[in-house]
């Protein structure tokens, strides 16, 4: 009887271990875990903290939809990437050891194309809302995908305004020799070049530079039509802006999507009232925008950086396809991601089998203290 008695009580403590072991395995795998890779920290940190936002108040909003069937909660878990190479990589390995189920971001191309490299290994899926280096997504890696456009359709893109609507004969163009920079400004020369716009010089200086003197006496002795300017930050932009007034360069200004920014506008002031700056399409009257809107000034007291929406869809994105695929299992996820059609804050979200989302670039004017939509690219008419 002692013996029955003894086997029955080690079978019980027996069923409990083992209850306790799947329970907590049931219990990690109703967390979904999302991370996020951008700058937090540094000259790039507005665009990376627009990035963590976005994301953010995505989780937040499939909360309020009743959450994904299967999963107890949905977690956002932020890692700085600083747009440095080394360290987007460093902090690719540690979502990894978080256990992250995807990753929104990163900002600078520079940091995405490494990061993924890193996550596909371990093919964790990773979306970015902002890198619009046409390698992101040219590697043949299943789990990459783009929600923001590309550089190869951005800078043909902001050629054909110069030509078309500027009437522009002759460029300046400066870069920062970084790989999204300077990789979009080359594309510029190249779709300048045949265009017959003439590409009068294409200098560069270096991140981290505040005394753009040098560069700025060629660009007044060359006296280009437009002086093109491809930096990595609104930030940074601001500055050349200012500087480039001061000096009395009389040239059309035009940057590109990373100086689109409200900051340029915060920092430049009138310095920059009339500048040109491309960016992807955003229809801010839309019910989805509005929305979205709504939520991001309530929960952070700002209006929307440049990459908020684009990191709020791919959020969204990534968890209706886990939604849709009733998984996190990678391939299935990502099956159901390029079957994903739907309506964004940003755009119409849907990607290809490259996980590109496709690019519709408007050319925006600083006027009044605000950028307003000038010209639509696909219809080539101004607003």
């Amino acid at each position: 009887m002692k013996r029955l008695l003894v086997l029955v009580v080690a079978l019980a403590m027996l069923g409990l271990v083992l209850g306790g072991c799947g329970g907590e395995e049931k219990k990690a795998e109703q967390v979904l875990k999302i991370g996020t890779m951008s700058p937090l920290t540094g000259p790039y940190a507005a665009d990376g903290n627009d990035i963590r936002q976005g994301t953010e108040i995505a989780v937040e909003v499939m909360k309020e939809q009743g959450g994904i069937p299967g999963f107890s909660d949905i977690v956002v878990v932020p890692e700085d990437s600083a747009c440095d190479p080394k360290q987007a990589v460093a902090a690719a390995n540690k979502l990894i050891n978080d256990k992250v189920n995807a990753v929104v971001g990163a900002y600078c191309s520079s940091s995405t194309i490494p990061a993924s490299e890193t996550l596909a290994e371990e093919s964790i899926i990773m979306l970015t809302p902002a890198s619009t280096n046409p390698k992101v997504t040219e590697r043949g890696l299943p789990y990459m995908f783009r929600t923001c456009g590309r550089d190869d359709h951005q800078g043909p893109a902001a050629v054909k305004f110069m030509k078309d609507v500027e009437g522009v004969k002759s460029i300046f163009i400066v870069d920062d020799k970084t790989t999204y920079s300077q990789g979009l400004a080359d594309g510029v020369a190249a779709a300048a070049k045949e265009a017959g716009i003439e590409v009068l010089e294409h200098d560069h200086v270096n991140q981290g530079d505040k005394d753009y003197s040098a560069v700025l006496t060629k660009v007044k002795a060359a006296n280009p039509d437009l002086f093109y300017i491809s930096l990595q930050n609104s930030a940074t932009g601001a500055l050349m802006v200012i500087q480039a007034k001061r000096m009395g360069i009389k040239a059309i200004l035009m940057g590109q999507d990373a100086v689109y920014h409200p900051k340029l506008i915060e920092i430049a002031k009138g310095d920059a009232e009339g500048m040109f700056c491309t960016f992807g399409a955003i229809d801010k009257n839309a019910p989805a925008y509005k929305d979205f809107l709504s939520k991001y000034t309530a929960k952070t007291g700002n209006e929307p950086g440049a990459y908020s929406a684009y990191s709020f869809d791919s959020a969204m994105a990534y968890m209706m396809a886990v939604k849709a695929a009733g998984t996190t299992d990678p391939a299935k996820v990502r099956d159901a991601l390029i079957q994903l059609k739907f309506t964004g804050a940003s755009k119409e979200i849907s990607y290809n089998d490259k996980g590109d989302s496709g690019s519709n670039y408007t050319v925006y004017q600083i006027k009044g203290g605000k950028f307003v939509p000038y010209w639509n690219s696909l219809t080539g008419e101004k607003y």
